[in-house]
């Protein structure tokens, strides 16, 4: 790192030197030059050399490729690159003496100092704010300094009518001053090892400093050759960084790295051929998805509830912000560059601008379906809540329950069709034939396969009646159970004794659903034939008003407890019949409280419960003992008769 970081000084201090060094006899060559153009076989020669440019059009040679085309300009243009390089030092001798000469004539400093200047204005505001405000940790704090520091310069810049040349070039070097102080900013706040934020921020510095260099080659009269020459050497230091970060930081193998390596030499070999749009493409692979990760959890942070609708709209809406941002960069790139290889090419270009369109509508739709999917998924937590509520809100989270999945799936379907449609439409493909082939498609299915399309028409039907919902104990035909889940030709029903029945809708028939709004649960008692029923129905009162006011159990009545009188007369007593409406699922349950309950009052108030008893008469006790064999032989056949 030191060696590298001394090869920058050296190279940006040579440059800098050169920049201040004053050119050898500029009279002398001024008047060298006027001599020239004074002579007349100088004279006649330039006067050739114009007919001759007139007469011969430039015009490509006929029969070329656009391969061969790109080859021979990009063979230019590196032989005229490497052969602009020894020009370098005078090219900057000359461009600074020009700024320096009209900074003078005007009476201005040299450019260097006025730089200076403004960035200690800068850094004196900037230093006045941070003594009377407190200090902040969080990233808006961390830019308002920077606002600052910008906004005193620019005050300054913009006051003061400077010349030309050191106008063009005080404003192309802050500016990427600036750059340098709000990516500080931002690494700042960035979760990273301080090695990897120093070098990132060199890096930075270098390429900031190389687009200034650039930008202001044309206005200070540098040829173009030398500026690319002079972007051609940063471009090596950068590159150099960039290497030394993978082998010095990264902790992957070194298979990894020498790969991480030949791919940044690859790009580097990319952009030195003047192929823009695939240099591009090559950095976002390379640090865009890295770049959407730390945007995702920085728009995280704006946010309270990580899982709200709001903070899927902002983290997914600032991702989908800095892929339109690449996008849009991408084409204005391969708009203004004319000679990359396949811009001219009618095919490519279409192509090219439809991958960028169908991006950005990918984009849209996953958009879209992130923001549906968290409210859907909300919408779903908060209908399986186990908070009481009033039958009709419980029926309302149910009908939810039951749909949204199935609107899910048929909104991913729909949005991921409709996003396919479009990108194929944007890349050339003629969609129509395709929509009405699909529907052809379609019938044939249909036809070959009628249980299918029965099954999903069949659970439409059932989905549009209300037969039932996710969380009720249906009955049909032979099958039984909780509904667990939907799918668009069956449903998966829980039986109570744990197996699964997955059946098609089409199978289903006529749907007996247990779990809707109120039950009616009846069951018998036999007391003896000397039971008091008035009394038996005064104590079974009172057995439901101890039930209703249980706190466990109240809640699910929807009427109490009552004897509703004498069923019939049996063998060995009377039959009593006892009824209660109570909600779906809890009667099995409030029927073995009630059966406790009235065994425990109706024993403490001499109620017996019949029991089958047989009555034997006569003197004769071989009758007796035979009789009580026979009872005995009977009782054993009943024990072994299993129930029913």
């Amino acid at each position: 790192m030191k060696w590298l970081l001394s090869f920058t000084a050296v190279f940006l201090f040579a440059l800098s030197a050169l920049a201040q060094t004053p050119p050898v006899s500029p009279q002398q060559k001024i008047d060298e030059l006027v001599r020239l153009l004074q002579d007349p076989e100088v004279k006649v020669w330039l006067d050739s050399r114009k007919q001759e440019s007139g007469a011969v059009p430039s015009v490509s040679p006929p029969g070329r490729s656009a391969l061969a085309r790109w080859e021979a300009d990009a063979r230019g243009r590196v032989n005229a690159i490497l052969a602009a390089i020894p020009a370098i030092p005078a090219e900057v001798t000359a461009a600074a003496t020009r700024a320096r000469r009209e900074a003078a004539g005007r009476g201005y400093a040299p450019v260097f100092v006025i730089f200076g200047g403004l960035v200690a204005f800068g850094l004196a505001a900037e230093a006045v704010y941070r003594r009377f405000a407190a200090r902040r940790e969080a990233l808006f704090g961390r830019l308002i300094p920077v606002g600052i520091f910008a906004g005193a310069m620019g005050v300054v810049f913009f006051a003061v009518e400077w010349p030309p040349l050191a106008r063009v070039t005080l404003l192309a070097y802050l500016s990427a001053f600036i750059l340098f102080r709000l990516a500080a900013a931002l690494l700042s706040a960035a979760a990273m090892g301080s090695s990897l934020r120093m070098r990132l921020l060199i890096l930075f510095g270098v390429i900031s400093f190389a687009i200034a260099t650039a930008a202001v080659g044309e206005p200070l009269g540098v040829s173009p050759e030398v500026s690319d020459a002079i972007s051609y050497c940063f471009s090596v230091i950068g590159l150099l960084f960039a290497v030394e970060a993978v082998w010095s930081i990264w902790e992957g193998s070194r298979a990894w790295k020498a790969a991480i390596t030949a791919f940044l030499v690859v790009l580097w070999l990319v952009w030195c051929l003047n192929m823009k749009g695939l240099f591009w493409i090559g950095i976002y692979a390379l640090v865009l998805p890295a770049i959407l990760n730390a945007v995702g959890r920085m728009a995280l942070s704006f946010t309270s509830d990580p899982g709200s609708l709001r903070s899927i709209l902002v983290a997914r809406g600032a991702r989908a912000a800095v892929i339109a941002l690449a996008v849009g960069w991408l084409a204005l790139v391969w708009h203004l560059n004319p000679d990359t290889l396949g811009r001219r090419d009618p095919m490519i270009a279409a192509l090219f601008y439809g991958c960028l369109k169908s991006v950005l509508i990918l984009v849209v739709a996953d958009l879209l379906w992130q923001v549906a999917r968290g409210w859907i998924d909300r919408t779903l937590s908060a209908s399986t809540g186990t908070t009481s509520l009033a039958p009709a809100d419980a029926a309302r989270r149910a009908r939810f329950r039951t749909l949204l999945p199935i609107f899910r799936n048929a909104l991913a379907v729909a949005v991921a069709v409709m996003a396919g449609l479009i990108v194929l439409a944007q890349l050339g493909v003629q969609i129509g034939p395709l929509i009405a082939g699909a529907g052809i498609f379609g019938v044939a299915i249909g036809f070959g396969s009628q249980t299918l399309v029965k099954d999903v028409i069949n659970g439409f039907f059932y989905m549009f009646d209300d037969a039932f919902r996710v969380g009720e104990y249906i009955q049909a035909k032979d099958y039984k159970g909780t509904v667990e889940s939907f799918s668009l030709r069956s449903v998966r029903l829980r039986h109570h004794r744990g197996p699964v029945f997955t059946v098609p809708f089409s199978e289903l028939g006529a749907v007996e659903n247990m779990s809707r709004d109120w039950v009616i649960d009846k069951f018998r008692i036999t007391v003896g034939f000397d039971t008091d029923i008035d009394k038996a129905r005064k104590l079974t009162k009172k057995v439901g008003a101890d039930l209703m006011e249980d706190p466990e159990l109240g809640q699910h009545f929807i009427e109490p407890l009552k004897m509703k009188g004498v069923e019939q007369f049996g063998d060995y007593g009377i039959v009593l019949s006892f009824a209660m409406t109570t909600v779906p699922g809890m009667q099995t349950y409030i029927r073995r409280k009630a059966y406790a309950k009235i065994r425990e009052l109706f024993l403490a108030n001499g109620i017996a419960f019949a029991q089958p008893t047989v009555q034997v008469g006569g003197d004769d006790k071989g009758g007796g003992a035979a009789a009580a064999q026979a009872i005995l032989a009977q009782q054993a056949a009943s024990a072994a008769t299993p129930a029913k």
